[in-house]
This record gives structure tokens, sequence and C-alpha cells, in this order.
């Protein structure tokens, strides 16, 4: 009766390894059947999750409240990048302190800069150094598009089996962008031609300002990077006196003290300027809300403005 019992005993445990190597497979499996994606901002990884849909497993590296122009890769982040089948990422300097790691994951596979996708013509310079551009492409929603159309040709490339799924995903999230274009140049238009200025931390609305009709004064330069001086307070706040500029703008990404600094010497020549509301600028908001999807950030944005300055 031992000897049966142990004799017994192994072969249920050879059954249940047997299983468990089966239901692994199958696993690995499933998770082979979507492409793993590593994007670097959530407005990226928001056209991946749309344009992919079940085929894709996607994760952004950057989460609320993050500064890209600042952001230094973890070790964590390495991995999810050396462990995704593709890897898109926004270019153009934006991950500046990242260049480097996206060099060399070019050679092992599939890494797409979705902004270098967008003609020369249609990028905007610094106003300080014509050979810089500025990265803040998706704030033009029409532009934006263009971003769209290099994750569809990466995930068509990766997973042709999918193409006709793509290319169906991408023309909808398109045509959201369209929809979005119109809301944001008829939501401006409400506002009085003299108050259409907006005063922001950093230069990150440029490409919002031309799309929409609007003047932006940044603080900061394109990156946040860069540095700013009393003699830069003092230039904005003149701008504020003389315009009549009633408000002014936070972003999520960026300490509010160099706007404060703004109101503040606003208010010591006798204008009184108010905190118009929170942007979202180099990041999008929590993941489950509105502001945690590029349409729910973009409206956000245009609606905050609007009640603002109207």
């Amino acid at each position: 009766m031992k000897k049966m019992y142990v004799m017994f005993t192994l072969i249920l445990a050879m059954m249940l390894t047997a299983c468990s190597s089966s239901n692994s497979e199958g696993t690995a499996k499933e998770e082979k059947d979507q492409l793993v994606v590593t994007t670097t901002i959530a407005q990226i990884a928001d056209i991946v999750k749309n344009v992919g849909g079940e085929h894709v497993q996607v994760e952004s590296l950057m989460g609320p409240g993050t500064d890209p122009h600042l952001y230094k890769a973890t070790q964590g982040d390495i991995e999810k990048l050396s462990k995704a089948d593709i890897i898109f990422y926004n270019g153009l300097h934006l991950e500046g302190k990242m260049n480097d790691i996206f060099e060399k994951m070019r050679e092992q596979k599939p890494t797409y800069a979705v902004a270098e996708n967008i003609p020369d013509e249609k990028l905007k310079a610094d106003s300080q150094d014509k050979t810089v551009v500025d990265p803040h492409v998706w704030f033009d929603a029409s532009l934006w598009k263009d971003a769209v159309e290099q994750v569809e040709a990466g995930l068509v490339k990766a997973d042709p089996d999918h193409k006709e799924v793509y290319e169906k995903n991408a023309d909808q999230y398109m045509a959201m962008l369209d929809e979005l274009h119109a809301y944001g140049k008829e939501q401006m238009q409400t506002i009085p031609e003299e108050s259409r200025v907006l005063v922001t931390a950093h230069d990150a609305f440029g490409y919002f300002g031309s799309a929409y009709g609007l003047e932006v004064l940044g603080l900061q330069g394109l990156s946040t990077d860069s540095e700013y001086g009393l003699k830069d307070v003092q230039s904005l706040v003149d701008i504020l006196v003389q315009k009549k500029i009633k408000a002014v703008f936070i972003e999520s990404s960026i300490s509010d003290r160099s706007i404060n600094a703004v109101v503040e010497g606003a208010k010591k020549k006798g204008h009184t300027v108010e905190i118009g509301g929170e942007l979202f600028s180099d990041a999008m908001g929590e993941e489950g809300t509105p502001e945690g999807t590029y349409e729910g950030m973009f409206k956000h944005n245009i609606d905050t403005v609007v009640s603002s300055l109207k």
C-alpha cells in the first residue's frame, strides 16, 4: 500500500507539472498574440491603446505630473524597453536625457520618434534659437494626426495580420482629432480678441496658440531645463500690466512657484492677476479619469482657458 501511495503521488505530481507547463505555454502564447509596446509620454500611449486595441499591451514610462524634459530612465524603465516589441517616443529632444538609450534600442528593435514623422515645414522653431524645434506637437490636434500615422505604420509593420484593424482604428482616432480641432477653434472665438493671451510657466503651448488663435507667453523656454531669472519675471509682469491680462495658468507637471512670482509681481504694480486654473502640458491626468485620455486632457485645457479668459 505504501509503494502504491508513493507511486500515485509521483504520477499526480507529474500530471500537475504537465498541466502547469501547458498553462504557461498557453499564457505565453496569449501574451505573444499581443504586441508589447512601451511609450514615453501618455499622449503617445493613448494613440497606441486606441489604434492597437486588443492586439497591444501598452505601458507608458511617464505618468501624471512627470516632466519629460528632466526625466531620467530608471533600471526598471530599461527593463521595460528591453522587453518591448516596439518603442514609441516623441523625439525632437522632448525626452532629452534618454536620447542615447533610444539610439541603442533602435539597433535591437523597432523604435519610432513619432513627432519626427511630421514634415519640417509644420514644425515650430524656438523664438530664441532657430536651431531648436518645439517638441510639444500634440497641442495641435490636426498636427497630432501625423503621430497617429506613425503609430499605425509601426503596428502594421510589426503585425501585418491585423492591418485592417489598425487602419480602421487609426481612422476613427483621427476623426476624433478632427472634432477636437474644430471644437478648439470654435471655443476660442468666444474669448474677446484682446483677451486671447495664454500665460504659462514654460513655453509648451506654441502649437496650441497657433492652431487656436492665442498669443502664448511662457516664463521659461521650450524646456523646463532652461533657467529663468528676475529679469524674465519682471518682463512678463510688465506685459501682464500693459495688456491688462486677468489670468495666468499653472501646469500639472511643473512647480507653480514661477507663476506665483509673476502674480505677486503684478500685484505690486497694482494689477490683479488670478490663477486661471491648471493645464496639462507635458503630462496627462490620472489614468481612469477623463483627463487621463488625450481627448479629455485636450478638452480640459480648452475649457479651462476659455472659462478663465472669456
